[in-house]
């Protein structure tokens, strides 16, 4: 019997006809690949994780590869985590873990010696130290340890801000703060894809006039931009302590202490778009590639 793979995948955005060219190049390759596997549709019944539509045994595969960032309800993860101590993943749950949780993330970066930015974590009751925290740093920024495309982002310019946002905080019931120092940066970032440790491509990303934040949702625009080797590197060494097959490495370059710094990394990074790929965004069949080559490889016996 041949291998057979489990996908489960973005469609929005081009997501579909990604997908598409993923399955014909697994084909190629005498991979059967099983698309549309939501864990949110399976049961586990007598030792097996079934996908009831399909009745696939799930965890009988020889490998699944998520690739879907924004329904990752609680459920699926618990059958993610599940999962990945009977098949190999893309990524692994280990790694997906860390990269959704951005305080545990950077202090993997910072126990690799990766440059990030400056964070602090304290418990909801630890707010007089945060006080500290703030009036050395003068300007943080509160992030919610698991959130994603800058939702929950808000910057703190003083002190005030700093009492303001606190009984605001402890009205969600929170059990810990998470905040960064706010860097001086140029309002651009660099997004660089890493798949399998090499390089695919990058392009930059600039906040909108009357924000500070780079992400497209919060009304950041893309725009062309070549790294240099510095970023190239620095993206890579990210991608490899946090233990991701597949990353989006969030870049800038701090103007008070002069160098790069790894401000994110993304387990779940999207293609370009239709609509980028007009713009001259031309990396998607080089990554399409790469994580074909490396579902042959996790997937070959012996592996």
């Amino acid at each position: 019997m041949g291998r057979k793979v489990g996908i489960w995948m973005y469609q929005n955005g081009g997501g579909d006809k990604i997908q598409e060219k993923i399955v014909k190049k697994l084909k190629k390759r005498g991979i059967k690949a099983i698309t549309d596997l939501n864990l949110r549709d399976c049961v586990v019944n007598k030792g097996h994780i079934i996908h009831t539509p399909t009745k696939t045994k799930v965890d009988k595969l020889d490998l699944f590869f998520s690739y879907n960032a924004g329904e990752q309800t609680q459920y699926q993860v618990f059958l993610y985590e599940a999962l990945n101590r009977a098949i190999p993943m893309i990524n692994s749950y280990d790694s997906f873990r860390l990269t959704e949780d951005k305080f545990q993330t950077s202090y993997v970066l910072e126990q690799n010696g990766v440059p990030a930015t400056d964070f602090y974590l304290c418990h909801r009751d630890d707010s007089k130290n945060l006080e500290k925290i703030m009036k050395k740093w003068k300007k943080m920024v509160y992030k919610p340890t698991d959130g994603w495309g800058g939702v929950g982002l808000t910057k703190v310019d003083d002190e005030h801000q700093l009492n303001m946002l606190l009984p605001f905080l402890n009205q969600m019931d929170l059990r810990f703060f998470y905040v960064e120092k706010f860097v001086k940066y140029d309002n651009t970032d660099f997004r660089v894809d890493i798949v399998d440790g090499e390089f695919v491509g990058c392009y930059g990303r600039k906040a909108g006039k009357s924000d500070w934040r780079t992400n497209i949702t919060s009304g950041g625009s893309v725009f062309m931009r070549d790294p240099d080797d510095e970023v190239i590197e620095l993206a890579k060494k990210a991608a490899k302590v946090c233990g991701v097959d597949i990353a989006g490495v969030d870049i800038i370059y701090d103007q008070e202490k002069e160098q790069y710094v790894v401000l994110e990394v993304n387990g779940i990074p999207a293609f370009a778009t239709p609509e980028q790929e007009k713009m001259g965004l031309n990396f998607n069949d080089k990554k399409i590639d790469l994580i074909v080559d490396l579902i042959d490889r996790k997937t070959q016996k012996g592996e």
